[in-house]
């Protein structure tokens, strides 16, 4: 883990400005970033462990807790919230038996909410991992879901 970490840092550069790619990367491919990974990071571009942590857990796309392979992301910001994204996010609820923030047993699926996908015009929307999905009904979001099977 240590030396996929100092690549990693070597591809991207040794500069703290690159902290947000250089997470996303080690992220990939993993549902979270472990804690030694942080600490590796933290001692490879020479910065304190606690900035490190700080912005793997300020931003919503990073986890440091084990999540599904599939992270679905329900905005709740103002147009979506007004435009039906509580009724989405129960139909993905329901569909999942899942409430936000929890993983399915099988570790397939995780749900959380986010403030903003940033497609305000096509509100509701919801995020399957990288793919950013609009105008949404609860029934075009479920059948989005059970097309990933």
């Amino acid at each position: 883990m240590r030396e996929w970490v100092r690549q990693t840092v070597e591809q991207f550069g040794r500069d703290r400005h690159q902290l947000l790619e250089i997470l996303g990367h080690l992220q990939r491919g993993r549902s979270y970033l472990e804690k030694e990974t942080l600490l590796a990071v933290a001692e490879e571009l020479d910065l304190p462990a606690a900035e490190v942590y700080g912005t793997a857990t300020f931003y919503s796309l990073y986890s440091t807790v084990p999540r599904g392979k599939h992270i679905i992301r329900v905005c709740e910001n103002a147009p979506c919230h007004i435009d039906g994204a509580a009724a989405v996010l129960a139909a993905v609820q329901a569909y999942l038996g899942l409430q936000v923030n929890e993983t399915t047993e099988d570790g397939r699926f995780t749900l959380e909410t986010t403030s903003c996908l940033g497609i305000c015009s096509a509100a509701p929307a919801l995020m399957i991992d990288d793919d950013v999905h609009g105008n949404l009904t609860p029934e075009s979001a479920v059948g989005i879901l059970k097309n990933l099977a």
